[in-house]
């Protein structure tokens, strides 16, 4: 199972990225979200987190594809899109197209006219989309810009500050404003308390 590619970004299409990691070269597919970050790297090198996907049905021919995501929080989200009845593999790379923090976001907030705009969503999908995932997307309407520093490390601290601004009492949407503030910052927070603080200092 391959589950990271690093190598030269040698052609960028409009649904793929082919990255050379000698001796092979890899076609990677990717959601047109992924293409915009990446289209100024090419002759780069570049790393894809990856998953396999199948295309084609037991009756025929079965080709397997993978797909790519700049961080394995994105990756993690894919995964989640696609356990929605209905949703995929395809249908998710061609929905998104919007950030996952924006995506995700929606979801959490019950934006299903947000959601059913999304390519190949509609409004029936964008209903069950907010009934499966409304309570498992918090931390990813929290992810943070790709040039933020270890935003891999960090996704498990921002999510665990999260959780106990609620538990202190504060409401969804202003518990991910409080974090949001803070990590306009840049700073790096080593665990969910020093956050916390940082947090509760900003206020004063």
């Amino acid at each position: 199972m391959i589950s990271k590619i690093t190598g030269l970004l040698t052609a960028l299409h409009e649904d793929r990225a082919v990255i050379a990691a000698a001796p092979f070269e890899y076609e990677v597919l990717i959601p047109e979200y992924t293409r915009r970050q990446l289209q100024n790297d090419i002759g780069k090198t570049v790393a894809l987190h990856t998953i396999y996907s199948f295309d084609g049905n037991p009756q025929g021919k079965i080709t397997p594809r993978l797909i790519g995501f700049l961080t394995e929080a994105e990756r993690e989200f894919f995964e989640l899109f696609c356990s929605v009845d209905g949703v995929g593999a395809k249908k998710a790379l061609r929905a998104m197209v919007r950030p996952v923090k924006e995506v995700a976001t929606a979801i959490e907030e019950k934006d299903e006219k947000f959601l059913a705009s999304l390519p190949g969503i509609g409004a029936a999908m964008s209903e069950r989309i907010v009934a499966k995932l409304r309570r498992k997307v918090p931390k990813f309407a929290l992810l943070v810009a790709r040039d933020f520093p270890n935003t891999e490390q960090h996704i498990d601290v921002v999510s665990e500050t999260y959780e106990a601004l609620l538990a202190l009492g504060h409401s969804e949407t202003d518990a991910r404003r409080l974090v949001d503030t803070v990590l306009k910052s840049k700073t790096k927070f080593k665990d969910s308390a020093e956050m916390i603080q940082a947090i509760y200092q900003n206020c004063r």
